[in-house]
C-alpha cells in the first residue's frame, strides 16, 4: 500500500538530493542568488520532513528543473491544528529558522557591503562612496581664439612651456615636436586630442631650433587661416574642413632670436594654396591655388 505523502511525511535523502536539484536549476536560470543557494542547500541536506523542502521551493518556478517535487496532501484539520504532528515538529521549525538566520548573517559577513545583514545588496560598485564626476573642458575646435590659446594653455600645465621645434593645428586635434628633455639627441612628438598621449620618437636634425611656439599674434593668425582660400583663389565650399590647417616653425633664416614662421595651409581637389606670414601677422608670401 503506496504510502500517503503530506507536510510531516519524513524525508528520504533522496528527497533532499532532489530538492537541491532544483535549487541548482533556479540558481542557474537566475531565480537565486548564490548566497540564498547556498543558504537553501544548507537547509535541504538538514532537512527533517517534505514540507521543509517544500518550503524552500514553493517561491520558485519549477518547470524546467531536473526533478519533480512530490504533491503533497493537505493535512486533516487535526493535523493542522498540531494533532499527530509528531514529535519535536516545534523545535524543527525553530532549528530551521536559526539556521536562515545564520547563514545570512554568515554570507553578510563574507561578501555583504551594506550596514545591515538584512539588506541584499552585493554588487560593491553600487555602494556610494561620495566622489563627484570631474567634468573635462579641454579645448577641442583648435582653429579659434579660445582653441588656440586653449590649447597652449594645455601644453603649460603637461610640460611647463610651449617650447618646441614645430606645432602642426588642424581642426580638432595638433601635433607638437618638443626635445627630449634626456636625450638632446632626440625629438619628441606628441599627438593632442583633449590631451598628449605618449610620444613617438625621432632624431634631432641639425636645423631643428627650439623657439616659443606661442610667441604669435593669435588673432591676426585665426583671421589668416580663415580667409585663406579666398586669399589663395579657392572657393570656399570646396575645401573641406580637415584640409585647413596651420603650421608654426622656426624661421629658416631669422632676423631676431627666436622668430617664427607661420603657414595658413588649405587644399581641395582642385588645388592647394598657402599664406606664410610673421609672428605679428605680415605677410611673407602666398601661394595660389591656380599657380
Amino acid at each position: 500500500m503506496a504510502t500517503r505523502q503530506t507536510a510531516h511525511t519524513r524525508a528520504k535523502d533522496t528527497d533532499r538530493n532532489n530538492t537541491c536539484q532544483v535549487l541548482d536549476s533556479a540558481l542557474a536560470d537566475g531565480q537565486l542568488s548564490m548566497e540564498e543557494h547556498r543558504t537553501r542547500v544548507g537547509l535541504a541536506t538538514t532537512a527533517a520532513t517534505l514540507g521543509d523542502l517544500q518550503s524552500l521551493v514553493d517561491d520558485l518556478q519549477n518547470d524546467n528543473a531536473p526533478v519533480q517535487m512530490p504533491h503533497l496532501q493537505k493535512p486533516s484539520r487535526v493535523r493542522a491544528a498540531g494533532a499527530g504532528a509528531g514529535p519535536g515538529w516545534g523545535l524543527r521549525v525553530a532549528t530551521a529558522a536559526v539556521l536562515v538566520v545564520l547563514g545570512i548573517a554568515i554570507g553578510w559577513g563574507l561578501y555583504g557591503n551594506t550596514s545591515s545583514p538584512l539588506s541584499f545588496q552585493t554588487d560593491p560598485g553600487a555602494k556610494s562612496d561620495g566622489i563627484d564626476g570631474k567634468v573635462l573642458t579641454p579645448p577641442r575646435q583648435l582653429q579659434s581664439l579660445g582653441g588656440l590659446n586653449g590649447l597652449f594653455e594645455q601644453m603649460r600645465q603637461r610640460f611647463g612651456d610651449t617650447v618646441g621645434y614645430s606645432l602642426v593645428v588642424y581642426p580638432e586635434y595638433a601635433v607638437v615636436a618638443r626635445a627630449d628633455p634626456n636625450d638632446e639627441r632626440r625629438t619628441l612628438r606628441y599627438t593632442y586630442r583633449g590631451g598628449f598621449d605618449d610620444p613617438s620618437t625621432s632624431a634631432t636634425g641639425e636645423d631643428d631650433v627650439l623657439v616659443d611656439l606661442a610667441a604669435f599674434d593669435v588673432v591676426k593668425a585665426v583671421e589668416l587661416l580663415r580667409g585663406a582660400p579666398q586669399t589663395t583663389g579657392m572657393n570656399p565650399a570646396d575645401v573641406k574642413r580637415e584640409n585647413t590647417y596651420l603650421t608654426v616653425d622656426p624661421a629658416r633664416e631669422p632676423v631676431t632670436p627666436g622668430e617664427l614662421t607661420l603657414r595658413a595651409n588649405v587644399s581641395s581637389e582642385f588645388g592647394n594654396g598657402s599664406i606664410t606670414f610673421g609672428a605679428n601677422g605680415e605677410i611673407k608670401g602666398i601661394d595660389y591655388a591656380d599657380d
